[in-house]
């Protein structure tokens, strides 16, 4: 399997919130047609159903689940992996010389 890119993860968690591809595409700001081949090309990746598209809406499979759940971890230590970069950049005034 190929390593899973965090805008990938990201769609898919949206749309796993909104559970409604054309909610979940505005909630991104994009067309939903470019949403759904991401959310598609994401099930090819991991070679399992994540979502079942049922009338208006989408439900979690068993493993979107699991996804939804791994996703949000893995963006909640990117943004803090940031945060923490950021922080290291700042210099430390608490030695400065006055």
């Amino acid at each position: 399997m190929e390593r899973l890119e965090t805008r990938e993860l990201a769609y898919f968690v949206v749309v796993a919130e909104e559970q409604h591809v054309g909610r979940a595409a505005e909630r991104l700001g994009m067309a939903q047609p470019p949403l759904s081949r991401a959310i598609s090309k994401l099930e090819r990746r991991v070679g399992v159903p994540l979502l079942e598209r049922a009338g208006r809406g989408v439900r979690l499979t068993a493993a979107g689940k699991v996804l939804m759940h791994e996703a949000r971890k893995v963006l909640d230590a990117a943004a803090a992996a940031g945060h923490r970069t950021r922080r290291a950049a700042k210099p430390d005034l608490g030695w400065c010389s006055r």
